[in-house]
């Protein structure tokens, strides 16, 4: 349990270091399954990176996030997240999201978000 602590905490700083995608790349694994909300997910890690990058370029201002818990247990960890940024098509956002990861031999196979339009 205390591994996937560990794990999560390191990304968790990494993203909040602006390190988004260099924490991907270290902490998802290959065949990571990434999901918002209720939408279908994507498989993949190029995938799913394709995603990470179009996420992270098109952000116009980034206010801050927060991370405000965190549980961590034998290979899952869940994330509530409290961002505020600009978005080049989304316009202001200002939220709070949950992401519930599961882990495997140190890396993410599943993440999903959920989070309030």
């Amino acid at each position: 349990m205390s591994n996937v602590k560990e794990q999560v905490n390191e990304l968790n700083q990494m993203i909040l270091e602006g390190n988004i995608l260099e924490a991907f790349d270290k902490f998802y694994d290959e065949s990571v399954k990434m999901q918002e909300n209720d939408q279908p997910a994507t498989e993949g890690k190029s995938a799913c990176r394709k995603n990470e990058e179009a996420f992270v370029s098109s952000i116009t201002e980034f206010r801050g996030a927060e991370v405000k818990n965190v549980i961590a247990g034998d290979n899952i960890s869940v994330v509530e997240w409290h961002f505020d940024y600009d978005h080049k098509d989304w316009g202001t956002r200002k939220y709070d999201q949950v992401a519930v990861q599961n882990w495997k031999d140190g890396k993410i196979i599943n993440e999903r978000f959920f989070y309030s339009n």
